[in-house]
This record gives C-alpha cells, sequence and structure tokens, in this order.
C-alpha cells in the first residue's frame, strides 16, 4: 500500500518522537530545516502528504499544512489529527478529475476549464467518467448497460438523447464541439 508524506518542518523535537515510533505509524517520515527543500520531496500533482509546522509559514504555497503549537499533546491525537488531516487531503485530491483541458469535480458535479464551470447532473457526471476511463470508443450499448442498467437488446435512445444534450451543453459553456466524439457507432472523450 502507498503510504502518505509526512513532512516535519522546523520541529525537531517532534520529528524525534515520531521517529522513535516510525514501525507503528503508516506514513513516510521526512525532516526538513529549509521551506525550499519541499519542492524535492513533493511534485505540484502529489496530494499524498502532510507538512506540520511549530509555525505559520511566511511564504504563500499550497500545501497541506498542519500547524501544531508547541504546548503538550498526546501522541494518540497528534496522530489522530495527521489522519483526518490525509484523508480530507485524499478525498480532495480523488474528488477532481483531470480531462484533456478540463477539470471535472466529481463532489460538486461541475466540468471546469478557464475558470468557468458548467454544472452536470450526475448521469452526466456518470457517461463523462465512464467514457472518460476507456481507452476505446465505446459501443452504445456497453453506455445502456454499464451507465444506465439497460438491457442491451432493449431499443431505445436514451443514450443519444443525453449524449446530445451534453454535448450541447458543453458547446454552449465553452464553445467545444470535440469533447464527446462519435466514433464507429459509439462515443468517446
Amino acid at each position: 500500500m502507498f503510504k502518505s508524506k509526512l513532512i516535519i518542518y522546523n520541529s525537531n523535537t517532534l520529528f524525534d518522537i515520531l521517529y522513535e515510533i516510525r514501525e507503528k505509524i503508516n506514513y513516510i517520515l521526512i525532516k526538513i530545516s529549509k521551506i525550499e527543500e519541499l519542492n524535492n520531496i513533493i511534485d505540484v500533482e502529489d496530494s499524498n502528504y502532510l507538512l506540520i509546522s511549530d509555525k505559520k509559514i511566511k511564504k504563500l504555497i499550497k500545501i497541506n499544512h498542519l500547524i501544531i503549537k508547541n504546548k503538550p499533546f498526546k501522541i494518540t491525537s497528534l496522530l489522530e489529527k495527521i489522519n483526518i488531516s490525509l484523508l480530507k487531503n485524499n478525498y480532495s485530491g480523488q474528488s477532481n478529475l483531470k480531462i484533456n483541458n478540463y477539470s471535472l469535480n466529481l463532489n460538486s458535479r461541475e466540468l471546469i476549464k478557464n475558470e468557468r464551470s458548467l454544472k452536470l447532473t450526475q448521469k452526466e457526471v456518470e457517461v463523462i467518467v465512464y467514457l472518460n476511463n476507456s481507452d476505446n470508443s465505446m459501443p452504445i450499448s456497453s453506455l445502456q448497460k454499464e451507465v444506465w442498467g439497460h438491457n442491451s437488446s432493449l431499443e431505445t435512445h436514451t443514450v443519444e438523447t443525453h449524449i446530445y444534450r451534453l454535448r450541447r451543453k458543453i458547446s454552449q459553456k465553452f464553445g467545444d464541439n470535440q469533447f464527446i466524439k462519435s466514433v464507429n457507432d459509439g462515443y468517446k472523450i
């Protein structure tokens, strides 16, 4: 299982405490003395880390940050705070899906591009996610079965109607007529 990075900045005592119990915690423990060292540890897309510091960081960077004040604390409550913060970061990271030049927020059901957003229905989100997860074009029968749960022998135009409306919404909002493409009796993103 992939471990989260727990980065301790400017707090040697805390690092020493956590280092002693490192076998019992499920984190990669890293100590840094300069905030610039973060660039060597995390990349822009990485959301699976938590920076713990005993003071506010003045440099404006987008980081997952937990401040621990200089006061006594129970190690179990610290680990609980760390776990909660990492779960929040993980949840947030999983709720955004990158699709070409777009971002799809699965929680708010919004398609976003260049600071413009389009509200989607749950079914529209399911269609986009299904098509995005497919390497090849998907036939209408697969969409009927996997997204709507319909029997493929059932004669319906539900898929075509939904795709038509979704394409129209995207075209009107973003001017993009190629987000969902028709290919070989199916659809593709």
